[in-house]
């Protein structure tokens, strides 16, 4: 793992508030440039995803995407992902391929892309 996890609720509340948000059909985007500090991801999924073997493999598949997308995150942001009920059913490399678009949309990636 080469970045930290967001555990407070005011950092996640930070990213909500103040960060750039994309929203897709299987994942929802929260990214806010931070002046120094490692790159920090929390991922969240609610009950409305379904029963706890689903919340759990909404955050494993979005885990799985993020270590395709970035494996070597750039320094200084934070990012919060909210799995969404079709997370769940999707493979790693659909949600990556929405990730990709939707960190690129937030300023995270370089890369052009449209939310």
């Amino acid at each position: 793992m080469r970045y930290k996890t967001l555990k407070r609720n005011g950092e996640f509340h930070r990213a909500y508030s103040r960060g750039k948000s994309c929203v897709g059909g299987c994942l929802v985007t929260y990214a806010i440039k931070k002046r120094t500090g490692p790159f920090r991801v929390g991922i969240t999924s609610s009950k409305k995803i379904g029963n706890a073997v689903a919340r759990n493999r909404a955050r494993r598949v979005i885990r799985a995407a993020l270590a395709q997308v970035l494996p070597n995150p750039p320094q200084g942001y934070d990012v919060v992902f909210v799995a969404r009920a079709a997370t769940a059913k999707k493979k790693s490399w659909q949600v990556a391929r929405v990730m990709r678009r939707q960190l690129a949309e937030t300023g995270v990636l370089e890369a052009e892309g449209e939310c």
